[in-house]
């Protein structure tokens, strides 16, 4: 009978590097679902704001007069308050520098507070487009059943309104940056001669399934392993209030929450002007170097008129807020980008940070392959360890 040559036992594993194997696999198998949803809702909302544009791209952008000239504002949302109808009131707008954009014209209203679901949370939340230069609604919206704004909001809390929506998400998301962190420590190679560099850092597609799958779970997982956890710390900057207090306190190296400061439209001073068109007008001469700017008009008693310019089509984060009197278009306040704090401004960038939106389309693309490939690891991830069960039960018989 013909000797084999023993196979050599593999080193074993220390007592830690146990424990983390242990962990990655069961807390693998008991978020993955989760991150699952979180994955393929977010590379389907990467792409909203091209995708809308392009679907309503004949409502969304107008034809620019041989002279434009844009009506006043409170004409325009007048007309967009009677294109709602219902006696709905427009409780935001925003304006384009671009001269062929539409201008848009949106109405909120919660719902009750204490619903379980989104559905109920909200009573009505509409947007309508309109043509500044001739008036003309191009577009009404129902924002609350629009797919991107589901979607959000599956993302979001699974259309849970109830704070154990987000704490599920949350606490998902905790668990998936330690997976992150495991999986780095299981894949690094010992050594990188050129058979473990290939091994590490190529898919080897002439291979079967098997060791396709387990090099889609280990090798995507590391070219992805810093876009997920920007994507996942982000996302733990909403599920929960402690982080973003860490956030802000370590970001700025103070305990003292940004100042606020209050103040109030005077009833007796009034002008004969439309104070909404004035605030505006101060707006357009502040914000020269903004790209669009949103308007709030107040909301009764002594409240203000809010005007925020943002530097940028689509994101938020860099913007400069200015509050006007609404009896008489005073301007009464004035807060810039530049003024704030490094806690302030990175809470402030949190959204287009989390969406990509702050590296332009670059960053939507890194936003996108990383939620596609966050979504795919709990399904390769839960292959290799079906693979592994199904040879524990049924061992090879070795030949004798």
């Amino acid at each position: 009978m013909a000797l084999t040559k023993p196979t050599p036992k593999k080193p074993k594993k220390s007592k830690i590097r146990r424990v983390s194997d242990w962990l990655h696999l069961w807390l693998g198998i008991a978020s993955g679902l989760v991150v699952f949803h979180l994955g393929i809702t977010g590379c389907i909302f990467a792409f909203q704001h091209e995708i809308t544009a392009f679907i309503h791209q004949k409502e969304f952008f107008v034809t620019v007069p041989a002279q434009p000239q844009t009506l006043p504002l409170s004409t325009l949302k007048a007309n967009a308050e009677k294109a709602l109808g219902k006696g709905k009131k427009i409780t935001f707008i925003s304006t384009y520098k671009a001269p062929d954009r539409a201008w848009e014209f949106g109405v909120y209203k919660a719902g009750n507070p204490e619903a379980f679901w989104y559905f109920d949370s909200v009573d009505y939340y509409d947007v309508v487009y309109v043509n500044p230069y001739t008036g003309k609604v191009t577009l009404v919206v129902d924002h609350k059943y629009e797919f991107f704004a589901i979607i959000k909001m599956l993302h979001w809390s699974f259309l849970i309104n109830h704070p154990i929506g987000q704490q599920i998400i949350g606490w998902a998301t905790i668990i998936f940056v330690f997976l992150l962190i495991s999986g780095m420590v299981m894949w690094w190679p010992k050594n990188l001669k050129k058979s473990n560099f290939d091994k590490s850092f190529k898919i080897k597609w002439s291979a079967k399934f098997k060791r396709i799958n387990y090099d889609l779970h280990n090798v995507l997982g590391f070219y992805v392993m810093i876009i997920c956890l920007i994507l996942a710390l982000t996302g733990l900057v909403w599920a929960f209030k402690w982080f973003q207090t860490t956030v802000y306190v370590v970001a700025s190296r103070s305990v003292t929450p940004p100042a606020f400061v209050e103040v109030k439209s005077d009833s007796t001073k009034t002008i004969s002007a439309i104070p909404f068109d004035v605030a505006y007008e101060q707006a357009k001469q502040k914000f020269t170097d903004a790209d669009r700017i949103g308007m709030s008009p107040a909301a009764g008693g002594t409240a203000t008129i809010y005007a925020t310019g943002y530097r940028g089509e689509e994101t938020y984060w860099n913007h400069d807020v200015i509050q006007f009197d609404q009896y008489s278009g005073k301007l009464l306040n004035r807060k810039n980008q530049s003024e704030k704090n490094a806690g302030e401004a990175l809470i402030g960038m949190n959204y287009d940070i989390h969406v990509g939106a702050i590296l332009g389309l670059p960053g939507k693309i890194l936003a996108f392959f990383g939620s596609l490939i966050a979504a795919s690891l709990p399904i390769t991830g839960f292959i290799i360890w079906w693979g592994k069960k199904k040879k524990k039960k049924n061992p090879a018989v070795s030949n004798h």
